[in-house]
């Protein structure tokens, strides 16, 4: 599954909304320097998604605020 995102770094609460488009803002108080970020995001998502961090994984936009991750479904046997 492919889950597009708005991040924003430097957040006092971290926290994940949807928006009334439906769109995920994906709030870490993690700076945005050295993937700082980018991994809490991917911490933050994996909590919402009740997933492994190592089943997400960042398609686009590690430099910028709108992102685009791919979620790998666990098989349940």
């Amino acid at each position: 599954m492919k889950v597009t995102i708005v991040a924003h770094p430097n957040a006092k609460k971290p926290r994940i909304e949807k928006d009334m488009l439906g769109i995920l803002h994906v709030y870490v108080n993690k700076p945005p320097l050295e993937g700082k970020a980018n991994k809490a995001i991917i911490e933050s998502l994996a909590e919402f998604f009740n997933t492994k961090k190592n089943k997400i994984m960042l398609l686009s936009g590690d430099k910028s605020k709108i992102k685009v991750f791919e979620i790998v479904a666990e098989n349940k046997n």
